[in-house]
């Protein structure tokens, strides 16, 4: 299962993952494409942690979040409409 992170400021939003470095021992945050991350979260093999950066506050948004709660935090694209 694919886990991304949304992170929302107060200026704007952006979708990170984490991968880790084996040699190093290190995790390494890379910015991802929505589409990317859209794509995963359709096919139902991706949970997205939504982070509001001013206060803190963390939701787990997954395939079975419902459609409200998609809505309101990853936008109306990531709502499968074959439900």
């Amino acid at each position: 299962m694919n886990k991304y992170t949304k992170i929302i400021t107060m200026m704007d939003s952006y979708f990170t993952k984490d991968y880790e470095k084996t040699k190093k021992n290190i995790i390494k945050r890379r910015e991802v494409r929505e589409e990317t991350v859209r794509k995963f979260f359709l096919q139902g093999d991706c949970e997205v942690l939504v982070i509001f950066e001013d206060t803190g506050k963390e939701i787990l948004i997954d395939d079975f979040s419902s459609d409200e709660d998609i809505k309101k935090y990853l936008g109306s694209k990531f709502i499968n409409k074959k439900r």
